[in-house]
């Protein structure tokens, strides 16, 4: 599978990413994309940008090196209902909105708790994306989330950071091989995410691969060469 997209990844102003948003749509448009998504971290990750910044995010070009960009943020679920830690007033700036669960802004509960929280994030009709809900950070039934996910075509994502043996996530593989068979079964898409928090890392999925292929996952779920596709499923968030 070729890629032509990757929606979730970090410049310098998430406070512990390391690249420029120019140095990463460069990039973007070396390694052939045709859709960058930079999604800076909301306000509660420490050293993250104050929200004035998703404010002034109409000043920079959406076409940038022959990439379209797509500007947005990682929102932190803070609770059991899956609120977020962005105010609704912020949404219409934003042209793609992740939210995940972070240890820094969430304390985890019980299993039922945890999973709650994302399906609550996932019920909001202005979140496109769940990030990396197979690493483990909390406990989690992954079967209604999956049901959640197709019910209000939010994606979920098999997130390639997560994967990675440096960031020591020893539940990643086995809860993003549960979420690929589940996908698979109920025929619900996913998106891959690189996390790249350096331009060097933007589309890289080398840590996914082997996942999709033990689970003989269907690339016609895989929407990271479906811009058109992406964007219709953008399309139903509001």
């Amino acid at each position: 599978m070729k890629a032509l997209l990757d929606v979730h990844t970090h410049s310098v102003a998430s406070g512990h990413a390391y690249s420029t948003i120019q140095e990463m749509a460069q990039t973007a448009t070396q390694k052939g994309l045709k859709v960058l998504g930079i999604t800076e971290h909301s306000p509660g990750i420490p050293g993250t940008c104050d929200p004035i910044y998703f404010r002034n995010l109409h000043i920079v070009p959406r076409q940038m090196y022959g990439v379209e960009l797509l500007l947005g943020a990682e929102l932190n679920i803070i609770d059991y209902k899956g609120s977020i830690d962005l105010g609704e007033e912020y949404f219409p700036m934003l042209d793609i909105r992740i939210a995940g669960i972070h240890s820094l802004c969430y304390t985890p509960g019980t299993i039922e708790q945890n999973t709650n929280a994302i399906i609550g994030a996932i019920r909001n009709p202005h979140i496109d994306i769940i990030s990396h809900p197979g690493d483990g950070t909390a406990l989690l039934n992954f079967e209604p989330i999956v049901l959640a996910s197709k019910e209000h075509n939010t994606l979920l994502e098999i997130n390639n950071s997560s994967l990675n043996p440096g960031r020591n996530k020893i539940h990643a593989r086995d809860n993003n091989l549960t979420i690929l068979r589940l996908c698979k079964q109920y025929n619900v898409p996913i998106i891959l995410g690189s996390d790249a928090h350096i331009s060097f890392d933007i589309a890289r999925y080398d840590h996914i691969y082997s996942l999709l292929q033990e689970t003989e996952f269907p690339e016609q779920l895989i929407l990271n060469n479906k811009v058109e596709l992406f964007k219709e499923l953008l399309q139903k968030h509001i």
